[in-house]
């Protein structure tokens, strides 16, 4: 890969807690040292299988935010299979037409421990991508509020660009949303429709919640330099699904915070609820003085850790809307909890079936 320049701004990342994952000093047993080892066997015999079937390469970036002085760079590096020069697949994936099975989303092989080079104006970093091939990391920049662009780009890889949002200092209020059960309608928890949604149905039979893309809409025209965060517990291999169906049905831009599946290098798999409480958390020490609008349902533990949040920081918590599940997702789902007495809580919880319903307590709340 091109070096930058001897005379560019050169700036040491900061790489997140997912991003610091070298081989060396792996924690745990024999046993699970040596699952490492076989995970990383199976990822080399992978690529060398995808690149005898022609997969190239490929630097994904998604969307990232930060403040006037620190973004937060998000990205991929996979060995992909790319459609084939003038086919119907290509004039779709160009046109943004695609309509792909889910199982094709898991399909692309990471490329572990990657050199990756990011640039944001005059800055250039360097970082390493982690052993599911996820870039996840910090750099420190001066930039203006609104929208930039960051490109990033590994060895044998097309440039690629992403969009980060830099939020101004003034900016008091802010938007987490989930998204399974909460903007889509998934079904997520539910054993074999889960799988079915995953890695089945293509993404065009996927429904959006009744009314909560108008709801999100109306709040960012409320709050026009809002940064709107989806968190969810999803896998990375579906962030391409995930943001063309957001963008399909008319959702605000924001970037998507997903996790990765299977080993980590201190743990057997990753955590969804860490995953979430990690984030928070993190969103908070970013921006102290935001007061977040948190969204999610009522069908898997949103509830909990939002109330979680919201008590150990309720002068960062605008409030909590949770959607409330219909019969037959929460007898699927296992259950879902009533509503709450949250009485006692020192911020507003708002419970309905759908944005409509949320958008009437939010305008009495005067957030809308």
């Amino acid at each position: 890969m091109d070096t930058a320049p001897q005379d560019s701004h050169r700036n040491p990342a900061t790489p997140s807690s997912q991003a610091v994952d070298t081989a060396p000093g792996l924690s745990g047993n024999q046993v699970f040292r040596l699952a490492h080892r076989i995970s990383d066997t199976f990822n080399g015999v992978r690529i060398k299988l995808a690149k005898r079937w022609d997969f190239v390469p490929q630097t994904i970036a998604y969307q990232g935010y930060g403040s006037t002085t620190l973004v937060r760079v998000l990205g991929r590096v996979l060995m992909t299979q790319k459609p084939r020069p003038g086919s119907k697949a290509e004039t779709a994936a160009k046109n943004g037409n695609q309509n792909i099975r889910g199982w094709r989303a898991f399909t692309g092989v990471p490329l572990q421990f990657t050199d990756v080079e990011i640039t944001i104006g005059d800055v250039v970093t360097h970082v390493r991508a982690d052993r599911g091939g996820l870039i996840d990391t910090e750099v420190s920049v001066q930039l203006t509020p609104g929208w930039h662009t960051a490109v990033l780009r590994a060895e044998g890889t097309e440039p690629a660009e992403a969009l980060i949002q830099v939020i101004a200092p003034d900016v008091k209020f802010g938007i987490v949303s989930d998204i399974d059960d909460t903007v889509m309608v998934t079904a997520l928890p539910r054993p074999f429709l889960a799988l079915w949604n995953t890695f089945v149905l293509n993404e065009r039979a996927r429904m959006a919640t009744p009314g909560m893309a108008v709801l999100l809409d109306r709040l960012t025209i409320e709050h026009p330099d809002a940064p709107v965060i989806y968190l969810s517990t999803g896998p990375w291999n579906a962030a391409p699904t995930l943001a063309r169906f957001l963008t399909r049905n008319m959702y605000p831009k924001g970037a998507l915070l997903l996790t990765d599946w299977g080993l980590t290098h201190d743990r057997w798999f990753r955590s969804g609820q860490e995953h979430k409480h990690r984030n928070l958390d993190r969103l908070s020490k970013e921006f102290p003085d935001m007061r977040w609008l948190l969204i999610g349902d009522n069908g898997q533990h949103d509830e909990a850790i939002y109330s979680g949040f919201a008590s150990e920081n309720p002068d960062k918590v605008a409030a909590i809307a949770i959607r409330q599940l219909s019969v037959s997702e929460s007898v699927f789902a296992g259950g879902h909890s009533e509503d709450g007495d949250h009485t006692a809580s020192k911020v507003p919880w708002i419970y309905s079936p759908d944005g409509a319903g949320m958008a009437k307590q939010l305008t009495m709340l005067g957030m809308l």
